[in-house]
């Protein structure tokens, strides 16, 4: 029964392994932190199986029962005022059918003052992008894997220019209950544009990517290791401000090796007294920090922390991200139990 699937994940990741990161894209914020939490835990969690219904707005292979009625509301003061927020509910039917997943995810990039060729103003605009999925996960036979899709509806909207997209979302996870450990592999954003904003057709920001984690046998702590954007290779170019140049005036590019470009693929995280009414979140994104590094300063990019605590059938959670010197994070969340 698993062989049809992972003949599936080969076919695909052979298919779309010219995909890139970075600007080169339209709907990018499909790809923005979906919570506090994986904020929390540097920015990308895979494999969290329990409560948390935002879990499935980045790997549907996490849908199940305990997500059942379960509503998460959550806003990220972003970078350069921008604001975004994402909300998701869960409701099982029965035993047998499982449990369905709805989501949302939007973004509003504030108002801009618009100007012409000649410089003469034309007043203010401003930009919108918006994404509802709708998601179901089963199990695969009597196996320890599970698979599950979300399937996107995607409208933005810049200034005069609209455009209307659709893409899925495909992952697999796999639990050891006996071992406490689960690993997922995620497919996102295979689709496509059905209306552009000017008539040119824009991929969608598609990735890859592989997590891990482990609750501890004898320690409250469950750790996570997530290795993002694994069809980009490499993934990170030289940055022209670290050219250095010696005595001759020679210049030299800072040089990104094997070792460089695998550690920028990969994402750490801790959550301690994960299964408690309060736990501490501890996360690195390594390419975060070695991308937003300024030389001969520490600023503490790629570090994250955050918490959470629940209050009868309502959990809080916090989380502040360290980006630049310039320019942080706060996301907010509350996930209510309407049981």
């Amino acid at each position: 029964m698993l062989k049809p699937f992972v003949l599936f994940f080969s076919l695909t990741l052979t298919t779309f392994a010219w995909a890139q990161v970075g600007g080169e894209h339209t709907y990018q914020f499909l790809n923005l932190v979906s919570s506090p939490r994986q904020a929390a835990l540097g920015g990308k969690v895979l494999t969290n199986v329990d409560y948390d219904v935002t879990q499935a707005l980045f790997n549907p292979a996490t849908i199940n029962v305990e997500m059942d009625n379960q509503l998460a509301l959550n806003y990220t003061s972003y970078l350069g005022g921008i604001g975004y927020g994402t909300a998701a509910y869960a409701y099982t039917v029965d035993r047998r059918t499982q449990t369905f997943h709805g989501g949302i995810t939007y973004i509003n990039y504030g108002s801009f003052e618009g100007y012409d060729e000649d410089g003469n103003s034309t007043g203010t605009f401003s930009g919108s992008e918006t994404a509802l999925s709708l998601g179901y996960a089963t199990q695969i036979g009597y196996s320890d894997f599970y698979f599950g899709g979300n399937l996107k509806l995607i409208t933005s909207k810049l200034e005069q220019y609209g455009s209307f997209g659709a893409a899925v979302d495909l992952g697999l996870v796999y639990i050891n209950e006996y071992l406490d450990f689960n690993a997922a592999l995620v497919v996102r954003n295979l689709g496509s544009q059905i209306t552009t904003y000017a008539g040119l057709h824009e991929p969608l920001p598609f990735e890859v990517a592989f997590g891990m984690s482990q609750l501890m046998e004898n320690v409250p702590i469950r750790w996570h290791i997530t290795l993002d954007n694994l069809q980009e290779w490499p993934i990170s170019r030289p940055n022209p401000a670290r050219t250095t140049s010696d005595l001759s005036g020679n210049s030299t590019e800072e040089s990104i090796g094997f070792i460089g470009q695998v550690i920028r693929h990969t994402i750490v995280g801790a959550e301690i007294f994960p299964e408690g009414g309060f736990n501490i979140r501890l996360g690195y994104n390594f390419r975060r920090g070695e991308d937003l590094r300024i030389l001969d300063q520490r600023n503490f990019s790629g570090l994250s922390a955050g918490i959470s605590i629940k209050m009868n059938k309502m959990r809080f959670s916090y989380t502040h991200a360290k980006y630049t010197s310039a320019g942080n994070s706060n996301f907010f969340g509350l996930q209510i139990d309407l049981q």
